[in-house]
């Protein structure tokens, strides 16, 4: 495999309805969007570093001159007998590892393409359908939370997952399972909580919540899940030995790209750690990357890989990703990603492009 031109895309696409989390609130998603040429295919990745420094060190700006001017140059014209070997060129490159998932997932696509197979074969997953979970954001009320809740219910979802914050976590819960019952429910706090909050997240116990993700461990009984800080399998070897965790979460564009996703999953299931895949507000193009991740063996959760209605309408995919009424998801395929980029809406909310040519 080599890849001869890369091109990148910097799009704006408005939510369909805004997502809000500890974090702050998002109203629109700008991301880059990054296609790679060679050996006469196309591949297509997406990069899921927002906008702003707030979650998460990376921003689009970033990856854009982390990709233009330094990734690039690394793969521009090389040959790679396989997608994992992406990772170990880019090694000299310190962190970023959400610009360079970008570009070593759009090479998963290539070869996958390239092989005429779905990318889910390629990566090893064993199942093409997968069940879905959807992840709801911080509501102006009560009440507001529990139309979404029903309407996600309705639309079939196995797993309902809110996000809370401080002033905003056990009233949620408990209306909910008063509301709802023993739907399967958890939490993500996306890492807002101090020590001194201990005692009020252990009010939580009573709710018989799947996970709470990202807040505090050892005052806890509910099992804790660990998302923004398994940046690396080593980190995710250390939390497991201290008992930090029983549940992980893995994005790959937080762990590099699908390679290191693949050897923090094998981790998982060695230490037999149920892992499932979150979701960054991705486009279809994302999207659909995470639903080939997602069927490997150890992701026995679900995930929030949702229907690409619920963010973009429309989205930049077709067929569009839809959750059937038994809450699974099917996973398109066609060689690689599976999916067809529709190109007029890729235009439309296009910002800015570069092309890179070895």
């Amino acid at each position: 495999m080599r890849i001869q031109t890369i091109e990148l895309r910097l799009l704006r696409l408005p939510l369909v309805h805004y997502f809000e989390t500890s974090f702050g609130r998002v109203d629109q998603r700008s991301f880059v969007v990054l296609s790679v040429q060679g050996d006469g295919a196309t591949g297509i990745g997406e990069c899921v570093a927002p906008e702003d420094p707030y979650y998460s060190s990376e921003t689009t700006e970033t990856a854009w001159h982390i990709l233009s001017e330094f990734v690039a140059p690394r793969v521009l014209g090389i040959a790679f007998d396989h997608p994992r070997a992406i990772g170990p060129a880019l090694k000299a490159i310190r962190g970023h590892h959400m610009a360079k998932a970008a570009l070593e997932m759009a090479a998963w696509d290539l070869y996958a393409r390239r092989s005429g197979i779905p990318l889910w074969q390629l990566l090893g997953g064993r199942s093409t359908r997968i069940a879905s979970g959807v992840s709801i954001g911080i509501q102006a009320s009560l009440e507001a939370l529990a139309e979404k809740v029903e309407a996600e219910l309705a639309a079939g979802y196995r797993r309902i997952k809110i996000k809370i914050k401080p002033g905003w976590d056990v009233e949620p819960v408990r209306m909910i399972r008063e509301r709802f019952g023993a739907v399967p429910l958890m939490v993500d706090a996306n890492a807002a909580y101090r020590l001194d909050d201990a005692a009020h997240l252990a009010e939580l116990d009573a709710f018989d919540l799947m996970m709470v993700e990202q807040p505090l461990q050892a005052r806890l009984r509910t099992p804790i899940c660990l998302d923004e800080s398994i940046k690396t399998v080593a980190l995710a070897d250390a939390a497991i030995a201290d008992g930090a965790c029983r549940i992980i979460n893995i994005k790959p564009g937080r762990m590099g790209g699908f390679a290191e996703s693949i050897r923090l999953h094998d981790l998982c299931a060695q230490r037999h750690v149920p892992v499932w895949h979150g979701g960054m507000l991705e486009s279809g193009i994302g999207r659909a990357h995470n639903l080939h991740l997602s069927t490997l063996a150890n992701f026995t959760l679900p995930g929030d890989v949702a229907a690409s209605h619920r963010y973009f309408e429309p989205d930049l995919i077709e067929p569009p990703i839809e959750v059937a009424r038994d809450g699974t998801i099917g996973v398109p395929a066609g060689p690689g990603i599976g999916v067809e980029v529709m190109a007029d809406r890729v235009d439309a909310a296009t910002t800015r492009r570069q092309v890179l040519s070895a």
